[in-house]
């Protein structure tokens, strides 16, 4: 027979459970001796192929659940690197905002700085001009009254004059 021993065992308690009982005897009962014995002998003989390969199923989930484990633990370690990358480049982009917030705000100040280096030395530069155009316009006001001046005195003192100019510019 090339029954299995879970097979071989449920014929041999059905051959119990439906055997005749003794009579006064209680529980005993009569079964055919060679047939038990034989079903035994064939659990016997199985049993050792059973075992090993239970023992083989055994080794074989210990084996996969070790690989699993392993690889689990793996798993584990390579999203813990991540997760601290993550944090590492979190941490990055933090200061590198704050660098640049530092970096604005610096530009910020040196632009208003130049401004108002720029306004003051704009503000300089049209103060001279002004003080220029004044003093240019006070001569120019001055030329005029003494063109005014000179236009009312009489022509011969101008004649006088013009000719005084024409003996210093022939010395010249």
């Amino acid at each position: 027979m090339e029954n299995g021993v879970q097979e071989l065992l449920q014929m041999l308690s059905n051959m119990i459970s439906e055997a005749r009982g003794i009579p006064l005897s209680g529980d005993k009962c009569i079964i055919e001796r060679d047939k038990a014995l034989d079903l035994i002998d064939e659990i016997k003989a199985q049993l050792p192929n059973e075992i090993s390969e239970a023992k083989r199923l055994v080794t074989a989930r210990n084996e996969f659940i070790g690989n699993a484990k392993r690889e689990a633990e793996s798993i584990r370690k390579v999203a813990e690197e991540r997760a601290r990358q993550l944090v590492n480049e979190e941490e990055i982009v933090k200061m590198a905002k704050v660098e640049s917030a530092n970096l604005v705000n610096n530009a910020e100040a040196k632009s208003n700085e130049l401004r108002r280096i720029a306004n003051e030395y704009a503000e300089e530069v049209l103060r001279r001009t002004e003080e220029s155009i004044g003093i240019a316009l006070n001569e120019v006001r001055q030329s005029r009254s003494r063109f005014v001046a000179a236009s009312q005195q009489p022509v011969k003192e101008t004649v006088e004059e013009t000719s005084i100019f024409e003996e210093i510019e022939d010395l010249d």
